[in-house]
């Protein structure tokens, strides 16, 4: 049966003249674009260019149009913003963040959430958490030993919960940290399964039958998570925040223009909604990153100068240039989300000559526009150097969106990555069991590369400079790799 969203536009947007797209049946299409969204959308491009229409929200379906030229992205980023609205395209993500995460308001009320969100999670904000970030990578790689095989993308998932937990919520370990580390490390495993997230897509589904039922193990799972945080909160209130930089904390000092803090729910739904979205991302970039640099090794010879100076305190190292040109490569060629948050006609508006009335969906595809040939040379060839000797605008390179809907949290997990990857190179060296291109696989929303990807530990690396960030412990056993 036809969807509200469906049968609410399908009607609008029927005699709209809309750019050319696949004419395959819509639920082919939809399948198309949910088992193989990459080819999909390639294909789309090659056949159509940079502006498609694809039918793939079912048999009623409103017109789902995709772009990826610079111009057009700009236009639903800023100039044609108030006409359109997010709508309905995110109630998939209302059971795991709630009503009052940002990523759930419009107009007066997310901009509210976004401006207290924002002092908190700011890059001068952020760099006074940089020596905990490359302690908890430390910390992790700890646990490495020679000649292990390493899964460097359950790895980076590791070091990213932590950051979560330490950095966002501001614990220390004891009871009620491992209790919600091994909550969520759950939880987050669990949602990046097909048939477990398939729950969240149709409401219907959602059926408390009791603790072993699906949706009723998801909202005891939830309960024991929510009480968890809210005892957080509920402690954190009796400290004096003024001497505490975590997230959290800052979040709880943050007023807004009437004064008003945030409630403990919306405190909840925020810090879930940084969670989810920060947290397996961030892993992923990461991942990919460690495949392009030991793919292409000449890339490490260029980045061990400007990482392994110890003298280096965590944020002048997080501003060195290569190393964040290597990161926003990384990003550039298979971005975390393939697509930015899709748009909803609210007021008919112009765009690429052609006039979409209410109902249409608009989607700016970040995975098309940072393949484009004519921004980027040679767009499937990892090349950091192209960032070293070219700014693009945030209509061109935009891996966490863009316009006001932006991830709130982009200088976070940027930073985030520059600091453990950073850290990592700079003490290890490693082999890889891969000398041929990989396709990436599927990971909840993200897209990694494949699971039987390793990189084996060779041994330790000889550390220059006096030391301003965290080192390993020494151990006259770990052969030391030159």
């Amino acid at each position: 049966m036809p969807s509200t969203l469906e049968r609410e536009v399908s009607t609008e947007a029927s005699l709209m003249k809309l750019p050319d797209g696949s004419r395959s049946p819509s639920l082919l299409q939809t399948l198309s674009i949910v088992a193989q969204p990459i080819d999909f959308l390639e294909a789309c491009a090659q056949k159509y260019g940079d502006t498609f229409t694809l039918r793939v929200l079912g048999v009623n379906s409103p017109p789902v149009v995709f772009f990826s030229h610079p111009d057009a992205i700009q236009a639903i980023f800023t100039t044609l913003a108030d006409s359109l609205e997010l709508g309905k395209v995110t109630h998939v993500f209302r059971p795991l963040v709630g009503d009052r995460s940002l990523i759930m308001q419009e107009g007066s009320r997310h901009l509210r959430s976004r401006q207290l969100l924002m002092p908190a999670l700011h890059r001068e904000q952020l760099y006074r958490q940089g020596q905990l970030i490359c302690d908890l990578a430390i910390e992790q790689m700890q646990q490495w030993q020679p000649g292990q095989s390493l899964n460097m993308r359950e790895e980076m998932s590791e070091i990213s919960l932590q950051v979560i937990l330490q950095v966002v919520f501001g614990m220390v370990p004891g009871s009620r940290y491992q209790r919600l580390r091994q909550l969520l490390g759950n939880l987050l495993e669990a949602i990046t399964s097909p048939l477990y997230s398939t729950q969240f897509f149709f409401p219907p589904l959602q059926q408390n039958l009791g603790r072993w039922s699906p949706w009723g193990s998801f909202l005891h799972q939830q309960q024991q998570i929510d009480s968890l945080i809210y005892a957080e909160i509920e402690e954190r209130r009796l400290q004096d925040l003024s001497q505490r930089s975590d997230i959290l904390s800052v979040l709880m000092s943050a007023r807004d223009d009437q004064g008003k803090p945030m409630s403990d729910p919306e405190l909840r739904d925020q810090l879930m909604t940084l969670l989810l979205l920060g947290h397996e991302t961030t892993a992923s970039g990461l991942a990919w990153a460690f495949y392009w640099i030991h793919r292409h090794r000449d890339l490490l010879d260029r980045l061990l100068p400007e990482i392994q100076d110890q003298s280096l305190n965590p944020t002048a190292l997080s501003q060195q240039p290569y190393l964040t040109a290597v990161c926003k490569e990384a990003l550039r060629v298979y971005p975390i989300a393939l697509i930015s948050q899709p748009r909803k006609v609210k007021q008919t508006v112009e765009l690429e000559g052609y006039t979409f009335e209410p109902g249409a969906i608009l989607v700016p595809c970040i995975y098309l526009a940072h393949r484009r040939a004519e921004t980027y040379a040679e767009p499937g060839q990892f090349n950091p150097d192209r960032f070293m000797t070219q700014k693009f605008s945030p209509y061109e390179f935009f891996p966490f969106g863009g316009g006001s809907r932006s991830c709130v949290g982009m200088a976070l997990s940027l930073f985030e990555m520059k600091l453990i990857l950073a850290t990592v190179l700079a003490h290890y060296q490693f082999e890889t069991n891969e000398n041929r291109p990989v396709r990436p696989s599927r990971r909840g929303i993200t897209f990694v590369p494949p699971d039987d990807f390793r990189l084996k530990v060779v041994g330790r690396r000889p550390l220059v400079g006096n030391s301003k960030r965290s080192q390993l412990p020494d151990s006259s056993t770990f052969p030391k790799v030159y």
